[in-house]
């Protein structure tokens, strides 16, 4: 079960499902922010980059390119209530921060403002692609915070209140699904990325262990019961088809022809809706592909929609068949050993 903490007292408690997105200045994190809004959400967007409020009034065109450095968390806050009707709140967050206390803080906005939290998606993310001899240890250690320290930390901080959630507490994270061609060329990168997809698994195991899984009257952290809409799960999605980024307009600066291998960002939105729309024994635990979930599980058949360059056949960068993680003594624990519950056995802290 989660860690207790101390819960502000919210201003302006909302009727509505309260979803965190964690990396939403731009690109991907910005499209599921405004769908996630324009689904009934209550969005927090949360980023580093922000935008003085008065000089929203001068900015033209708004809304700015969303894989610029002008598309920021006001800029996308500001967009879903003027544009989309929707309601949102801007709360800036530096995932690198070694000590937790920047995400610990968003948390809290969060609850103070909204009071509960159902939803965090977590697309922070740092990148460094290039072999080990040739990627400081500056860069792996920036990478590390932010891809695996700051997604533990978000969750750390999170669970609590996901774990209330009358909703059903979700958790989806971007990260990829596991095979050893993803280390080749950027291993440091992979490296914190897979051990984001570690934590997938992992949490979803603990999810099965509190039977929190299925949508039922279980325990929970504030009065002991929570009757929940739908049941808790965490899951990692990753994109079969390149997706346009600031990333990938750099890469086209030298090779225009790259356009044609790219999918809208609308495509990882859509499939991150349908993860959170999905019972959540289909899909705790689960490292998804998004054109292969919205297939599967969503009967969806034409992609030709989400290409940027239309008519064109965006080149697959995902396996089409990936190894499966489990062994023939997947169910075989052992004696099962707990630190924190020895270690309070002894009356010492944590």
């Amino acid at each position: 079960m989660a860690p207790s903490i101390d819960k502000p007292v919210a201003t302006s408690p909302i009727d509505k499902p309260v979803a965190l997105v964690i990396g939403a200045s731009r690109g991907i994190g910005r499209q599921i922010a405004i769908d996630l809004a324009k689904k009934g959400y209550a969005v927090v967007v949360s980023a580093k980059s922000t935008t003085d409020p008065s000089a929203l009034a001068s900015l033209s065109p708004f809304p700015p390119d969303p894989n610029s450095a002008l598309s920021t968390i006001t800029t996308v806050a500001h967009e879903i209530t003027t544009l989309h009707s929707g309601t949102a709140l801007a709360v800036p967050c530096d995932t690198s921060d070694p000590t937790g206390s920047s995400l610990k803080t968003l948390i809290a906005s969060t609850i103070k403002a909204y009071g509960h939290l159902d939803v965090l998606i977590y697309n922070s993310g740092a990148i460094w692609w290039s072999s080990v001899s040739s990627t400081p240890l500056k860069r792996y250690q920036l990478m590390q915070r932010v891809n695996a320290d700051g997604l533990y930390a978000a969750i750390q901080f999170a669970l609590p209140y996901l774990h209330e959630s009358t909703y059903g507490g979700r958790i989806v994270v971007v990260c990829p699904p596991i095979y050893s061609r993803f280390f080749r060329g950027k291993t440091a990168y992979a490296m914190g990325k897979v051990a984001m997809s570690v934590l997938v698994k992992g949490l979803a195991m603990d999810f099965e262990r509190e039977s929190v899984v299925s949508p039922k009257t279980a325990t929970g952290e504030g009065d002991g019961v929570v009757t929940r809409k739908k049941g808790m799960a965490v899951s990692g999605i990753w994109p079969a088809v390149a997706i346009e980024s600031a990333a990938t307009a750099k890469q086209e600066e030298n090779h225009p022809e790259l356009r044609g291998d790219l999918r809208h960002a609308t495509i990882f939105s859509d499939a991150i809706l349908g993860v959170l729309e999905s019972p959540a024994e289909k899909v705790n635990g689960k490292l998804l592909l998004d054109e292969d979930f919205l297939r599967e599980q969503w009967g969806v058949k034409d992609f030709e929609k989400y290409s940027v360059v239309k008519g064109s056949r965006p080149r697959r960068i995902m396996p089409r068949v990936l190894p499966d993680l489990t062994v023939e003594e997947q169910d075989d624990e052992g004696a099962r050993y707990d630190s924190a519950k020895e270690r309070k056995k002894k009356g010492s802290k944590l």
